[in-house]
């Protein structure tokens, strides 16, 4: 099966950073793992420059732009400026094939130009909401949120928020642990603060540079469904309790309890996103006592209850 397409919307003056994000998500950062194909679609025609000088050529026609399954407009050079209709029509077409069409930063203008977002929540760079709302009343902006979705209209707040949409939307298609992967790639966590950012939980760390708390690590993610003791745990790794705890929390960054937490959690979501198990099976199965107490600790963590992730990131098809 084909992979999505990403449409990346360049254009004179562009921010090298705001371009270089979705670039680098949809780009080839795993090598051995197609997961997007990246076109660069050029906004204007003739040389696409920033203002430091770096150039960028378009690989898509107008009429590509409108078929892409994800486009993106990574930022805009001016609020008041409205981009060329055909660019626009373009989005509103791709939209209306049940694509989506990206904004992040200053790129929500650019939707809210389109009309797209009429009657929608959307998010932009917090400097500029005075003047969003202004020019478009009849858009319901999210003066709080990192990013939203709403009917695969996604926005982001500024600069940094578009990393975390941009993982936000590898998520939907191949789930945490491609997302994940990407993100330790790059060295960044995936994990925001506030609003939809809640969607990406924060990456617990897979090996560290102690031997026997990466075996006892191992045999923790063995054996999630039991409960375990400091005690057993220390003899397990064959240390004192004291020595054991200091250790594990020198090694991990965490506790013991926050660590064995954040893996069950971490696992409810891989069972939400590829399983069809029930929640209290999926409790059962990963050692928390309830399905309460799965259900409480979930959405503590992510503000969303275990349904709503299977519901978001079991919406697209995942293609392996």
């Amino acid at each position: 099966m084909a992979v999505p397409i990403v449409a990346v919307v360049a254009f004179n003056h562009f921010s090298p950073f705001h371009l270089s994000v979705p670039c680098i998500i949809f780009g080839d950062l795993l090598h051995d793992q197609k997961l997007f194909e990246l076109k660069i679609y050029a906004e204007e025609s003739g040389p696409i420059q920033s203002h430091e000088g770096l150039s960028v050529q378009s690989s898509l026609s107008v009429e590509e732009l409108a078929q892409a399954d994800i486009i993106i407009v990574p930022s805009w050079r001016d609020p008041a400026e409205k981009p060329n209709q055909a660019m626009l029509d373009a989005m509103v077409e791709a939209h209306a094939r049940g694509n989506q069409v990206v904004g992040l930063c200053l790129g929500t203008y650019v939707l809210a130009y389109a009309g797209l977002l009429k009657n929608h929540k959307a998010a932009t760079h917090w400097e500029f909401e005075q003047d969003f709302i202004s020019r478009f009343p009849d858009v319901d902006l999210d003066c709080n949120a990192l990013y939203v979705d709403d009917d695969r209209l996604i926005t982001s707040a500024g600069t940094a928020a578009g990393l975390d949409c941009c993982l936000y939307l590898v998520r939907q298609r191949y789930g945490s642990a491609i997302a994940n992967k990407l993100a330790r790639r790059m060295v960044i966590p995936p994990y925001r603060e506030g609003g939809q950012a809640q969607f990406i939980e924060r990456p617990i760390p897979f090996t560290t540079k102690d031997a026997r708390i990466n075996t006892l690590l191992d045999y923790l993610r063995n054996n999630l469904n039991k409960i375990h003791g400091l005690d057993e745990l220390a003899e397990h790794s064959k240390m004192s309790r004291r020595t054991f705890t200091r250790q594990f929390y020198k090694a991990t960054g965490m506790s013991v309890g926050g660590w064995i937490l954040s893996e069950r959690l971490q696992r409810s979501q891989e069972l939400l996103e590829s399983t069809s198990l029930a929640i209290d099976a999926i409790a059962e199965q990963i050692g928390f006592q309830s399905t309460a107490s799965l259900r409480q600790h979930f959405k503590d963590r992510f503000n969303v209850t275990p349904s709503e992730w299977r519901r978001t990131f079991r919406g697209h098809q995942k293609l392996r």
